[in-house]
């Protein structure tokens, strides 16, 4: 067996391929020059062509019949080369002064999908998440009608991401493709990541890669992070918001040599201030402290094709939530007043190595290592977690060709280790997770209207076993600016019940594992399958740019440890016995009304269920419907480089079922359902150049908050206690300010 998987594995290596003509395609922007991805490449006269991928890069077959290669793109002049011999192209492409705004516009859109890949991916560009007050990651997803963002509990403060209806566990979260916010840093790890440092977003719905892991069940979040050699040399943006949170952020970045740069980031928010708008003695937003550094060094070497990355970070995070007169050094561990202190302190080691074979260019060989330590002290009232993760990754991926560009393969081994040691209160859990693994994708492209990736991989892993995880992905174009998906991958995982869900300890649940003889707690792993279909058509209305995306994903888990609220008392882990599904279906209409003025909005509809042992019930505290809607208008850029930004956006969620309360005092009985909820976010960013802006906003302008989003505040060491009811907003409207200076 171990023979055959080798050579599954490694023999499409070998594969020779035909000539090819390599090359990259660019544009000029702001005296620098970008590379520029869904270019046309084809040769004059033939049926042989390509577009250039997110590097601007392109290979297609080469014949010494072909000596007229054409490179177009909207929005720029159309040229036509004559290629002589089989040398690499690098070519800039100029912006025509003929075209209308209609296709200007289009190329710089924020937020882009592709109509030629085969998995349903679009990015999310820097410009996106400056359209709100994004000072994190998982602030980040506010204007994006895919991902939905709530608050998981009413003391914490943490925003919690789902995605086709399913939490961020069964998404995975990497960051420039190395798995990030998981394990330990899954409660709290998007929070991590200030929004400064990120330069683009790949959201990815469905199973996603192989290449990635076995992870992923409902979709994933890639996370590109700025570079050093592209980003500005002096970066400064300063946050204020009137409940009490202070943010800086600076980027100092530096040519240290023609082949090695070097950025330092530095983050710190601070919020010292204490609010209580509905009068519950429990503080609306907790205090907070974080320092965040990162050291980046990279390295290029374009003559022998070297391309390298290594990544210093270190984290501190303090946040005491709780009531108002609660004072650690007083009240730990007393029934004085109900507190609680999360102390983080986390250290990463990231490192990638890629190689491009200067002469044969389609062939490159990527290496990837990531090491870190996270350290997790808390108690939430009387209950007290602490957590201590381990973790290291590494991933080689050998790139290639068979006979053609068409045929694109991908290849290579992966192992992780995580070493988890736990204590919940007065119990400790310890345990080891390793895996190696081996892996094979392909992609199909006829350079027309069809592309289809399949992927298969094969992992060893000491407590999940021997198992495979296949994945496929196609794309068909029936006609002009369409593309139709399918998509179907299976994932596994191990589910860590604490880590993920904290939220349990703000409560006087008592927690119950059900144990089956697992080798997760006691539990099982889970596993799932997840199906979809999407169809993007693009159009114009009224001669401007439009676009409609209808898709439908289902989510079957064969096994899922489930989480069951429905006893108000108790809190209870167990295997499933019997179905849980998630059935997402999304409509979303995109519009450029006029010049500089966008309209997105969406609407979306979750069917999420699961056999409880209390019975069939949907999932709680997920709204089956939700309307979505963004509108952003830019005046026309100045000579000087300034503008004035405008930014909307609109939230409508449906009503959500709520964990049965009946057996609660009569007094602390909940109804079936929450209301509905709606909220309305606004910004205004004036940019004096291209080195300055300022910008104000307010989240939740409509002063929309819960009433009573605790249970029990007035006994918060009773049996009653839980602030785990959260529906909406909890400290109502929120204002803030901010620059952003920068020197290129």
């Amino acid at each position: 067996m171990r023979k055959l998987l080798f050579i599954f594995i490694w023999a499409p290596m070998v594969l020779s391929s035909q000539d090819l003509l390599e090359g990259i395609v660019l544009e000029s922007s702001s005296s620098k020059e970008m590379p520029l991805p869904g270019a046309n490449v084809y040769w004059l006269g033939s049926t042989v062509g390509t577009v250039t991928n997110d590097e601007g890069t392109f290979a297609l077959p080469y014949k010494f019949s072909y000596n007229k290669l054409v490179i177009s793109y909207v929005g720029f002049k159309t040229d036509t080369l004559t290629v002589t011999s089989n040398t690499y192209i690098r070519h800039i492409l100029q912006a025509s002064d003929e075209l209308d705004a209609v296709n200007i516009i289009s190329r710089n859109q924020a937020t882009t999908k592709s109509y030629l890949k085969a998995t349903n991916t679009f990015t999310v560009s820097s410009d996106e998440l400056l359209k709100a007050a994004c000072c994190n990651l998982s602030e980040s997803f506010e204007t994006n009608p895919s991902i939905d963002v709530n608050f998981a509990d009413a003391v914490s403060g943490t925003r919690q991401i789902k995605m086709l209806g399913l939490t961020s566990p069964y998404i995975l979260i990497t960051t420039e493709n190395v798995p990030a916010i998981r394990g330990a840093s899954q409660a709290y790890g998007l929070s991590f990541i200030p929004g400064t440092w990120v330069e683009s977003i790949q959201i990815t719905k469905g199973s996603g890669s192989v290449v990635n892991g076995f992870e992923s069940i409902a979709g994933q979040i890639n996370t590109e992070l700025v570079k050093p050699l592209t980003d500005d040399r002096l970066f400064v943006n300063a946050y204020a918001g009137i409940n009490g949170r202070f943010e800086l952020n600076t980027h100092l970045n530096h040519k240290v040599s023609d082949k090695w740069s070097t950025g330092l980031y530095v983050h710190g928010n601070l919020r010292d201030q204490k609010f209580d708008r509905n009068d519950d003695s429990f503080l609306d937003v907790p205090l907070k402290k974080q320092i965040n550094v990162m050291n980046r060094w990279q390295y290029t070497n374009g003559e022998k094709g070297l391309v390298s990355f290594i990544n210093f970070r270190y984290l501190n995070d303090q946040t005491q939530a709780g009531q108002l007169d609660f004072i650690p050094e007083r009240d730990r561990g007393t029934t004085n007043f109900w507190g609680s202190e999360i102390n983080t302190e986390r250290f990463e080691v990231t490192t990638k190595l890629g190689y491009v074979n200067p002469e044969v260019p389609y062939q490159s060989l990527g290496f990837q290592t990531a090491y870190s330590y996270h350290k997790q002290d808390s108690y939430f009232g009387l209950n007290l977690y602490d957590i201590t993760h381990n973790s290291f990754y590494s991933n080689i991926i050998y790139n290639s060709i068979i006979s053609d560009s068409r045929h694109k393969i991908k290849t290579g081994l992966s192992f992780t280790y995580d070493n988890y040691d736990e204590v919940v209160n007065s119990s400790p859990y310890e345990r080891t997770e390793n895996s190696v693994g081996g892996f094979f994708e392909y992609a199909y492209d006829n350079l027309d209207n069809f592309t289809l990736t399949a992927g298969l991989r094969f992992d060893q892993h000491n407590r999940l076993g021997f198992f495979a995880t296949p994945r496929l992905h196609l794309r068909y174009t029936p006609w002009e600016k369409s593309a139709f998906r399918a998509s179907i991958g299976r994932g596994k995982r191990s589910a860590n019940i604490f880590a993920e869900n904290q939220n349990l300890f703000s409560s006087s649940r008592q927690i119950n594992i059900l144990n089956s003889g697992g080798k997760i707690y006691g539990l099982d792993p889970e596993i799932a399958w997840n199906y979809g279909v999407s169809y993007l058509q693009g159009f114009n209305l009224f001669e401007r740019k439009a676009d409609i995306t209808l898709d439908f994903y289902r989510t079957d888990f064969q096994n899922q440890v489930v989480v069951d609220w429905e006893n108000p008392f108790e809190i209870n882990f167990y295997n499933l016995e019997g179905d849980s599904f998630a059935n997402s279906f999304q409509f979303e209409f995109n519009y450029n009304a006029f010049e500089g003025f966008d309209l997105r909005t969406a609407y979306k509809y979750y069917d999420v269920q699961t056999d409880y042992n209390s019975g069939r019930l949907d999932k709680p505290l997920t709204p089956q419907h939700r309307i979505f809607a963004n509108l952003s208008y830019e005046t026309p850029e100045k000579e000087n480089g300034s503008q004035w930004k405008f930014d909307t956006t609109y939230n409508w969620l449906g009503q959500q079922r709520f964990p049965s309360t009946d057996l609660s005092p009569e007094q602390y009985q909940l109804p079936d359902n929450s209301p509905t909820v709606a909220t309305l976010n606004l910004q205004v960013t004036k940019v004096f150049s291209s080195n300055f802006e300022v910008y104000l906003g307010g989240e939740n302008v409509t002063n929309v908050r819960q009433p009573n989003p605790i249970i029990s505040p007035e006994d918060p060491f009773g049996s009653n206690f839980d602030s785990n009811f959260v529906y909406g907003p909890i400290f109502g409207s929120m204002y803030y300010a901010g620059l952003r200076y920068k020197l290129k």
